[in-house]
């Protein structure tokens, strides 16, 4: 009798520890505990497909495709395309509340704002590369990043960048489809 209350005793703290652990491993999502409705965000995503063009003894570089992607702060998306030079109509969308609250969460939660503004070198042999820009401003306070693809350069990356330029891709991709 004794032995099957010690075993329910033991029991509990272990269905308590499940209860808590295996929510958080199965939504990888960054909590939003600190985001308020006072937060104001503003982004601006560029995305550029470089390429460089001879002009016999001298080189530049341009931009063969051109994207923009700016998001404010009431969820109103504007997405801009430039490709060979001309301009396709912008496309509007709107994000959810809950989209916003995530990407503000993302931005705020992760210390993304500390993120040191870096040159990041492109390396000199190549003829083609894509190149990032972003500008955020979160509650009055801004920073403008501008990087190149991880396999252009030989700086290293931080993986913050990375999942930021991955979240504005994947907006991109849901306007466009």
């Amino acid at each position: 009798m004794v032995r099957p209350i010690i075993i329910l005793l033991g029991a509990i703290p272990v269905l308590a520890a499940l209860f808590i652990v295996v929510p958080t491993l199965l939504r990888p999502e960054i909590p939003s505990v600190a985001v308020n409705s006072d937060d104001v965000i503003s982004i601006e995503y560029s995305k550029q497909h470089l390429k460089k063009i001879s002009f016999g003894l001298t080189q530049s570089i341009g931009a063969d495709t051109t994207e923009v992607l700016s998001i404010a702060n009431d969820g109103q998306t504007t997405y801009s395309l430039t490709k060979n030079g001309y301009s396709e109509p912008d496309k509007k969308y709107q994000l959810s509340k809950d989209e916003v609250k995530r990407l503000t969460a993302l931005i705020k939660e992760t210390g993304f704002m500390q993120i040191p503004e870096t040159s990041y070198p492109v390396k000199n042999d190549l003829n083609e590369y894509e190149k990032f820009g972003l500008q955020v401003t979160l509650d009055g306070k801004s920073i403008n990043l501008q990087w190149p693809d991880q396999n252009s350069t030989q700086e290293f990356i931080p993986p913050l960048i990375n999942e930021v330029q991955n979240s504005m891709d994947a907006i991109i991709a849901e306007i466009i489809k």
